[in-house]
């Protein structure tokens, strides 16, 4: 039995094992479900063992290769932390740039600031993954993190670069059409739109001393896009950042008595990459952008910022 062993097959091993079929773990990693399938069988007649057995609607680990499984974890973990040392180290500017934010901050407000970036920095190439999950840092998911809430993981470095103010809008027909509530009195008249199954907005409006449930919104949706895009179109009242609000003409804001919080803007990167030139570059360039993008709300609003 050889030790040279090929990592790409480990790396299918891992991935194959996480998802539990072929084809679901060719997604995740964008490869093809026969070269997966390739993988897994020149890696088991290299070990000498069975990894897999077939069930109903999957692969399962076999005793065997869930003894193997940790082992290639831990391979994987040394692989990156080396990945993260050697980028940490890089002195060149040029090369790729992985950012993840939430879908509403990938569609309305990194386009400008990311285009901004590209005029100053041609060499860098620029990833986006536009997700509401927390990408992982240390798996190299992503190079820089833009989050509305302070990471507590281990080994990241983070900055707080500004708050973004929420307010209520609605489509002007819609208010032509049924008006505008003033508070928490009258705001059950009329028709709201909110989270599916996130309770954020149901802990908010407790919190004002108005509980009230899921059925309290007219239309749902867990994707902040769709939401606002189901507010564009008239249907009924709902929440965004007032940034985005205020930049759209067919919208106007609703303004009544109901407090609403501000988003705090973080900014996280992994420790071992304060050293590398390009992600110190595009972390700099974020964190003044995101600034900037909440410093101009508050002008556009009307708002005096408090820092």
């Amino acid at each position: 039995m050889t030790r040279d062993f090929d990592w790409s097959h480990l790396q299918t091993f891992l991935a194959v094992a996480e998802h539990g079929t072929l084809s679901a773990a060719a997604r995740a990693t964008g490869g093809s479900q026969p070269t997966m399938g390739r993988h897994i069988a020149a890696l088991e007649e290299q070990l000498g063992v069975r990894l897999f057995d077939r069930a109903a609607h999957g692969l399962t680990l076999t005793p065997t290769g869930g003894d193997l499984i940790e082992h290639a974890r831990s391979m994987s973990a040394a692989a990156n932390r080396l990945s993260l040392t050697a980028s940490g180290r890089s002195e060149h500017i040029g090369g790729t740039i992985r950012i993840t934010a939430s879908e509403i901050v990938s569609t309305y407000i990194l386009p400008d600031i990311l285009t901004a970036l590209h005029r100053a920095e041609p060499e860098i190439e620029i990833e986006l993954v536009a997700s509401d999950r927390s990408e992982n840092l240390l798996q190299r998911e992503a190079d820089i993190a833009i989050r509305m809430y302070r990471p507590t993981q281990a080994d990241v470095f983070t900055r707080k670069v500004g708050d973004l103010q929420l307010a209520m809008f609605a489509a002007r027909d819609y208010v032509a059409r049924h008006g505008v509530p003033t508070g928490l009195d009258d705001i059950g008249d009329h028709v709201m739109i909110g989270y599916d199954r996130s309770d954020l907005i149901l802990r908010e409006f407790a919190a004002l001393g108005r509980p009230v449930d899921r059925h309290f919104f007219g239309f749902r949706c867990d994707s902040q896009v769709v939401c606002w895009r189901m507010v564009v179109a008239g249907f009924g009242i709902g929440f965004n950042q007032l940034e985005i609000g205020l930049a759209e003409p067919r919208v106007q804001r609703i303004e009544t008595d109901i407090p609403l919080p501000s988003l705090p803007i973080w900014l996280t990167a992994h420790s071992e990459l304060k050293t590398s030139r390009r992600v110190r570059r595009v972390f700099d360039f974020l964190a003044e952008a995101l600034k900037a993008q909440g410093a101009h709300a508050d002008e556009r609003s009307g708002a005096v910022r408090v820092d």
